[in-house]
């Protein structure tokens, strides 16, 4: 187990400052989006050896694990992604201009569009999440299986906590 890292000197600065405080929760979460960021910079620079950004292939891989050849329309998309319609068309727009999907008129609403991966599309996402998850698996190499569980077990709890108060 590391002994100190930059959050306990921000947490021991406050404590010498407002020692009335409790500042666990400042704890814990600077130390979840420490991690995040810096997992995020490396999957970011792992994606951009595919010449795609960790943007785009959240498109692709929304598209490619929802199986089958029909795709989603943009606003399954957008709503599985969580982004606007105008931020997702442009996420489109690019990754149709590079061929990795296309939009098509659906079939059985032709006023609505599918979006579906092409089949370069469809290798460079299995490719990008393979790289991915191999350098998720390096990242996470300094931990032992067993720890790994665990946290992966602590932070689905904490999501839970987050997500059941987040909004009120």
């Amino acid at each position: 187990m590391t002994d100190r890292d930059g959050v306990d000197a921000i947490v021991e600065q406050w404590a010498r400052e407002r020692p009335d405080l409790d500042t666990t929760a400042m704890a814990v979460f600077g130390r979840v989006y420490r991690t995040a960021r810096l997992v995020g910079d490396a999957q970011e620079r792992c994606y951009a050896r595919f010449g795609i950004t960790r943007a785009d292939f959240d498109v692709l891989a929304t598209l490619r694990r929802a199986g089958g050849p029909d795709g989603l329309s943009p606003g399954r998309l957008t709503g599985a992604l969580m982004l606007s319609s105008g931020g997702m068309t442009g996420r489109l727009d690019r990754l149709e201009r590079a061929g990795h999907l296309v939009r098509a008129p659906d079939p059985a609403d032709r006023r609505a569009l599918l979006v579906r991966l092409t089949d370069s599309g469809r290798a460079l996402v299995d490719e990008a999440v393979t790289a991915g998850l191999a350098e998720q698996q390096r990242l996470l190499g300094g931990m032992s299986p067993a720890a790994v569980r665990r946290l992966d077990g602590l932070l689905r709890d904490l999501l839970a906590s987050v997500e059941e108060r987040a909004d009120g």
